[in-house]
């Protein structure tokens, strides 16, 4: 915007310093069970995620990796946004003699850490007393609401694979169904692991012809599911999870075919299409189970004849009900 002849440089210039709010960074870290890494501090009773202020002529993205360096001693690039919050004087509560304008906070990613760059991490002498990987569902216990709301938000929008979620005290404004069904909001399952030596419903693993997959959210908690059939294991096994597979085909103006349907027929239960990858992550498995299961996963795809889904957002379907 540009000065008019009523308006000089030196009066918008003040106008917009009155205007001005702080601008700080947070960073997203998990490990390979998709916990989120939080830091307990010396300075207040509840966890934060890394990060901090942005200096005066910094850019987010560096006082991102600034921070890092300076809280864990990690060396990291962060160049990928995950959401942008705009945290109102009035949310964060703060004391009038801290003089709060606001502020607007970068959330990056930063990645899913293994065993050895967690094991290289070194705290500083003072402010971060340590450091702890939790739950998703977790963080509203462990966290000032706004930055668990924050968190999660930052946390669906990497999921999700659809850019930065851009949010307004932690809420975004443009939710997605993983933000308006509070998805990780609860303990996560360690599904879709069948039973072996059962007889009952099993979960499938049913492939779009895109190859993405359909997983039951449970509206009421946002708890993720594979869809069911009855099957019979007399069993372990062969493989690594294997089970019946079906593949879900779209035709005319139904979302599936009526023996997918049939399948899928449950009251009060949302729908998506999701990746393999984005579906594995709503679910709790230790690292080389799950990595076994997405093995097999995409091994029964490929036998289908079905591609490998494209990282895309996930897309919500009508619900069983409605077909």
């Amino acid at each position: 915007m540009t000065t008019t002849s009523a308006t000089s440089d030196e009066e918008y210039g003040a106008a917009r310093a009155a205007a001005a709010l702080w601008t700080g960074t947070s960073v997203l870290v998990t490990d390979v069970r998709g916990r989120v890494l939080v830091q307990h501090v010396d300075y207040r009773p509840t966890c934060l995620l890394p990060g901090g202020a942005v200096d005066p002529g910094e850019a987010p993205s560096r006082a991102a990796a600034r921070e890092l360096w300076e809280e864990l001693g990690v060396t990291a690039v962060v160049d990928r946004a995950l959401a942008v919050d705009w945290v109102s004087r009035e949310a964060l509560g703060a004391p009038e003699a801290l003089r709060f304008p606001g502020e607007i906070l970068y959330v990056y990613d930063g990645g899913t850490w293994d065993e050895a760059r967690i094991g290289a991490v070194r705290l500083p002498e003072s402010e971060i007393e340590s450091i702890e990987f939790v739950e998703p569902a977790r963080l509203p216990e462990l966290m000032a609401s706004g930055d668990a709301r924050r968190a999660l938000s930052a946390l669906r929008a990497r999921i999700n694979a659809g850019g930065p979620a851009v949010l307004e005290d932690g809420r975004p404004l443009s939710p997605t169904v993983l933000d308006r069904l509070a998805v990780l909001s609860t303990p996560r399952t360690a599904g879709p692991v069948p039973e072996a030596g059962t007889v009952g419903r099993s979960p499938v693993w049913a492939f779009a012809p895109d190859g993405r997959v359909l997983v039951r959210l449970d509206p009421a908690t946002g708890a993720a599911a594979l869809p069911e059939t009855a099957v019979e294991s007399e069993g372990p096994p062969e493989g690594p999870y294997e089970r019946a597979l079906r593949a879900v085909r779209f035709t005319g103006s139904e979302p599936v075919d009526k023996d997918t349907a049939q399948l899928l027929a449950t009251k009060d239960t949302a729908l998506i299409l999701a990746t393999p990858e984005q579906a594995l992550s709503l679910f709790d498995h230790a690292p080389a189970a799950g990595a076994r299961l997405l093995a097999a996963v995409h091994d029964a795809r490929e036998r289908l004849g079905i591609p490998r889904a494209a990282p895309q957002p996930v897309t919500e379907l009508p619900s069983p009900s409605a077909l």
